[in-house]
């Protein structure tokens, strides 16, 4: 099985489940990438410490492709309308959730490089400062 096949057989909800199991797995990819952004955003203001603010933005940039890339999917192999159970609402949500993980990782991609270093201070003002050297 290729790529373009594994993407149509998980947006169809794959060999097992229901037609709403595709707009499912879309929606959790989503959110995964909201959460990853959001915390990549904390991690560049500081309320956050652990791990790695461009890991994070790129990993929720990542994440809402794929999620946007697996609703319209969904959407276009999905029968019927809404209502009808094959979870065409649920595909119509993650597009732009995804579209924010997307939108919320390049933000924090574009501070990341901003701030420098993980103290908040600009590399810029490290490199302003004269070390001199006292005599002995």
């Amino acid at each position: 099985m290729n790529a373009p096949q594994a993407l149509a057989v998980a947006a169809e909800g794959g060999i097992i489940g229901d037609g709403r199991t595709g707009a499912n797995l879309a929606l959790g990819v989503g959110l995964i990438g909201l959460a990853t952004g959001w915390a990549a955003l904390m991690r560049i203001t500081g309320r956050i410490s652990i791990g790695n603010a461009r890991t994070g933005a790129l990993s929720a940039m990542g994440a809402g492709v794929a999620g946007m890339v697996l609703a319209v999917l969904h959407l276009a192999t999905s029968s019927g309308g809404p209502g009808t159970g094959n979870g065409l609402v649920g595909a119509i949500a993650a597009v732009p959730l995804g579209l924010v993980s997307v939108v919320l990782g390049r933000r924090a991609l574009t501070l990341s490089r901003h701030t420098g270093p993980a103290t908040g201070h600009s590399t810029t003002e490290h490199s302003t400062h004269e070390h001199t050297a006292e005599p002995h």
